[in-house]
């Protein structure tokens, strides 16, 4: 086998849930301290609200984005220390929320730093949020010019032929009319956010996140860093990387603009760090949030690359095993 060109992905919001990191902190005290830390930076008790959640919080975009962030990088130590450090990243990349964790992972950010930004992005978001979103089964360009004709705009290009559009939920109703009269086998899927993330509509909450954009340090990182607004490696310079991030709070998320980017860098390999999806409510019982559109938009560009899940306890391990051989 030739060199490996391994890729750290990081999911976004959707990839939630009750019990998450408990079982790493059974386990690890590398992740007990990464808890430990998050916790003093956030000035709450972060883990108790990513395990137990007793007042039903994690779904709110406030709290969803530190508790994801923590349990990524809870999930990157805990391999990191699997491996002895040994597996080094060619590249990162995240999913909205998750390309502010590629930024702490590539060393640009510290994680009390990220873990404020992202605090203040949360709440600006959830106080500012308007509207919805939606997923519809179009190509961006399809997407694009059904949602101009209800002042909706695409939020997130996923797969080739899967594009989220936000949108105040008047427009966004008549937006999925239209849908079910032209084109009815096409699905038309709302999503449970508080606003329409990525569009117009985040606006004014950009324009108050630039301050604590401003006010946060970033280092150049050490390996390239995807941009969801680009689709291209960020910048070295601080000043360009916090452009890029306050404008990705309104512009679409070109996901498949970065796997585009991945396979042009030549990667062979990719580990999910944190989050899970699925009915079951254990950490063992979930799967990674965004296999499934990675291997699809893999597939359709005709390359392959091997994908790990690096979520819990049992993944870490296969992962730490399947990188050591």
């Amino acid at each position: 086998m030739g060199e490996r060109r391994i890729m750290f992905v990081f999911p976004g919001q959707g990839s939630q849930y009750r019990g998450m990191g408990s079982d790493l902190c059974g386990e690890f005290a590398v992740a007990r301290d990464t808890y430990a830390e998050a916790g003093e930076a956030l000035g709450y008790d972060i883990a108790k609200l990513s395990f137990e959640d007793p007042a039903n919080e994690i779904g709110l975009t406030r709290f969803t984005q530190p508790a994801l962030m923590t349990h990524q990088v809870a999930c990157l130590r805990v391999f990191r220390e699997l491996t002895a450090g040994r597996i080094e990243a060619a590249l990162a990349a995240g999913h909205s929320l998750g390309e502010y964790t590629a930024l702490v992972a590539a060393g640009s950010l510290s994680l009390a730093d990220g873990l404020r930004l992202v605090k203040r992005r949360g709440e600006l978001m959830g106080e500012h949020g308007e509207g919805g979103m939606v997923a519809l089964g179009l190509d961006a360009a399809a997407a694009r010019v059904i949602a101009d004709r209800h002042y909706c705009q695409v939020a997130s290009i996923n797969l080739p032929e899967q594009t989220v559009v936000g949108g105040r939920d008047a427009d966004l109703e008549s937006l999925c009319a239209e849908m079910e009269r032209v084109n009815p086998r096409k699905r038309a899927i709302r999503l449970a956010t508080e606003g329409a993330f990525h569009t117009y509509l985040m606006v004014e909450a950009a324009r108050r996140f630039r301050d604590t954009l401003d006010a946060t340090a970033f280092q150049a990182p050490a390996v390239p860093v995807l941009s969801n607004y680009t689709a291209g490696a960020h910048d070295a310079e601080a000043g360009a990387i916090r452009t890029r991030l306050f404008f990705q709070l309104f512009n679409p998320v070109n996901w498949v603009g970065c796997l585009q980017s991945a396979i042009a860098a030549g990667v062979t390999d990719m580990i999910e760090f944190g989050g899970g999806i699925g009915t079951g409510e254990s950490p063992a019982d979930k799967r990674p949030n965004l296999e499934s559109i990675v291997r699809k938009t893999l597939k359709s560009a005709g390359y392959e690359a091997r994908y790990a899940a690096a979520i819990n306890v049992a993944s870490l391990r296969e992962a730490a095993a399947q990188f050591a051989a």
